[in-house]
């Protein structure tokens, strides 16, 4: 770890009066945040690339912060570096103990204005509702990615892998991707033959099989199967 990193990860694990040590990863998620030397909100999706459902976003500001929040959180990652467990266990702890919000921006929006601009509006929502809830003299919003929040009233940079870097990035990957998660196996009591319990609506070999089969429901994305339909046409050409 470079010098001047370790001398702010220990002087910031110190403020927090915790016992980890400088070089573990929740030090080094709070130790980002904190350099922000504002109130931080940190924004991030889930759900762009499945062909079904809605996107979710989340916004989470750590408002509190005390030894046994971070002890609690000293597993958060990227959602997607931990188990469906840990991220319940983190969920629970993040919804009770920090100012957040997810919304969900369903599948007829997403097919008017497009995924990346249903992901922006989410987390534009989500971190609207977060601000008008805090405290705060100076505020940043960080938001997961390369993209920027459109039409945004508040100061915001984008910070790519950010959900590896933030602890309030990081946070709210862990509630937009539970939520969403829950979210698809409701869907998937409803339309059990395409397995959205454990595909999460992305396009696997057996969730195509099912919309060959089966056809689309109205939480299907139809303009994420264009290319899969104009396969299958050409296809039937050489039947």
């Amino acid at each position: 770890m470079h010098k001047d990193k370790e001398k702010l990860n220990k002087r910031i694990a110190e403020k927090l009066q915790t016992n980890l040590t400088a070089d573990s990863h929740i030090i080094e998620l709070f130790t980002f945040d904190y350099n922000q030397k504002r109130t931080v909100v940190g924004t991030d999706e889930a759900g762009r690339g499945p062909a079904a459902g809605g996107v979710f976003a989340s916004a989470v500001c750590f408002n509190k912060r005390s030894k046994k929040l971070i002890e609690e959180l000293s597993i958060l990652n990227d959602s997607k570096q931990l188990s469906k467990k840990k991220r319940e266990y983190l969920y629970d702890i993040i919804k009770n103990e920090t100012v957040n919000s997810t919304i969900c921006i369903e599948v007829d929006e997403i097919e008017k204005i497009n995924i990346l601009n249903a992901s922006l509006k989410a987390m534009k929502l989500a971190c609207e509702d977060v601000i008008n809830r805090v405290d705060y003299d100076k505020l940043i919003v960080l938001v997961d990615g390369n993209k920027m929040i459109k039409d945004f009233d508040y100061s915001q940079k984008y910070v790519i892998k950010g959900d590896s870097r933030s602890a309030s990035i990081a946070a709210a990957s862990i509630l937009a991707k539970v939520s969403r998660d829950r979210y698809m196996e409701k869907l998937d009591s409803l339309y059990p033959e395409y397995g959205w319990a454990h595909n999460a609506g992305y396009l696997t070999k057996e969730h195509l099989k099912a919309i060959d089969e089966f056809g689309l429901t109205k939480f299907h994305r139809p303009s994420f199967l264009r290319k899969h339909f104009e396969t299958q046409k050409q296809l039937s050409l050489f039947v």
